[in-house]
């Protein structure tokens, strides 16, 4: 008899905090690496809101909370969806739960029964498929085509079915950090209202890093019609460089947040005490530097889209948001690295490029469409300049 459970057989681990690993392991060891696997802002987060982290220790408030969010956070969770979505919820209708995953988790496993099926378009953020699978679901994938990488509302109508439970939607995206226009989703939303018995769950982490005046909406503001079936999710993650802080949050029908939070009473219970307080200043308080640090994303962004385009075999599209690319490797298949080796698939070309220039990337396959590589460029300008020399260098040994 082994250990691990019929449920866990299923996954695997995240290949993006597998890939990230390496590059540490290897920078351990003395190797001179850079990692541009992990989709973390290398900004602090702001002295205002350490500082109601602070107060909150100060205060006190270290003890138990309720279970899915304290009264204050779920209060400016409303607000801001107000605000920002024009969307109107009750705190009833809103779940704070400790990070994305375990929001996008809770309202899986809370749902699934074996045989339901998620629609999940590829490439897509690598805990997607996974998590549906833990919680006894089917994934069903999309596949998209560079440059735009989004669905069409044709190819969603001729993949839902019966046992079609969700469709998960997230805009701007993760890997490819390609972001649906009003438009786009108006498309996907006249598919929607025609098979009443699909939920929906948007991903709008990455709300408010896009570029070039992209305007961001999402898909519950586009189709009032969608409202009682959708989760809109989001959190402080990305914008408000929270990603230890571990804050999600989500906004759906109260039938649904009920269920999830019967699930967290159950498993993690409540999300950290003083990163809700966080949570809170993060909302409610000055935003006045997420316009200055998405300016700095989109040269970063300019600047690696520009560079790789000159690498030979790479073709890298323009996202509208978020801080990846997702670059064709295509024209390097089949070809001999430096190594000698040859060069059959993207995980091919992410191992050779490490072990070759020491730059850590995440392989195509991992999001479920290749021959794409994902870069982060949430560092500095300085390093992607090194790190981009060095794919190029690389792709030019490539014969």
């Amino acid at each position: 008899m082994t250990l691990q459970s019929a449920a866990l057989s299923r996954v695997k681990p995240s290949a993006t905090l597998a890939a990230d690993a390496k590059a540490k392991e290897l920078k351990a060891a003395g190797k001179d690496v850079i990692g541009l696997a992990a989709g973390e802002p290398d900004f602090d987060t702001p002295e205002n809101i350490k500082e109601a982290a602070i107060k909150a220790i100060r205060d006190g408030k270290t003890k138990y909370t309720v279970v899915d969010g304290i009264p204050e956070l779920k209060e400016a969770i409303v607000a801001k969806f107000k605000r920002e979505n024009g969307l109107t919820y009750t705190p009833a209708q809103v779940n704070v739960s400790p990070g994305g995953k375990p929001v996008i988790y809770n309202a899986m496993v809370s749902t699934l029964n074996p045989g339901d099926e998620v629609i999940i378009p590829a490439p897509y953020w690598v805990s997607y498929p996974d998590m549906v699978l833990l919680a006894g679901g089917e994934p069903r994938f999309i596949g998209t085509e560079a440059p735009s990488f989004k669905v069409t509302p044709e190819a969603l109508d001729a993949a839902i079915t019966p046992k079609t439970r969700w469709i998960i939607l997230n805009s701007p995206s993760n890997p490819s950090g390609a972001a649906y226009t009003r438009a786009e989703l108006r498309g996907l939303a006249d598919v929607l209202l025609k098979h009443p018995h699909v939920w929906i769950l948007t991903d709008d982490m990455y709300e408010h890093l896009v570029f070039d005046d992209f305007e961001f909406t999402t898909i519950a503001q586009v189709e009032p019609a969608l409202y009682d079936r959708t989760l809109t999710m989001n959190g402080v993650s990305k914008a408000y460089a929270m990603t230890g802080w571990r804050i999600g949050y989500a906004a759906g029908p109260v039938e649904l947040i009920n269920l999830m939070r019967k699930v967290m009473s159950q498993t993690t219970s409540n999300p950290c005490s003083v990163s809700q307080y966080a949570a809170v200043e993060a909302l409610n308080g000055t935003q006045d530097f997420i316009a200055p640090n998405k300016k700095l994303f989109q040269g970063r962004r300019d600047l690696v889209v520009s560079m790789l385009n000159q690498a030979t075999g790479i073709a890298c599209p323009t996202p509208e948001g978020a801080f990846y690319v997702y670059p064709s490797c295509e024209g390097l298949i089949g070809k001999t690295a430096p190594s000698g080796k040859v060069i059959g698939s993207d995980a091919d070309f992410a191992t050779e490029l490490l072990e070759t220039e020491g730059v850590a990337v995440v392989m195509g396959g991992a999001f479920g469409l290749s021959p794409f590589f994902r870069i982060s460029y949430a560092t500095s300008n300085a390093v992607l300049e090194e790190a981009c020399s060095r794919i190029q260098r690389f792709c030019a040994a490539v014969r």
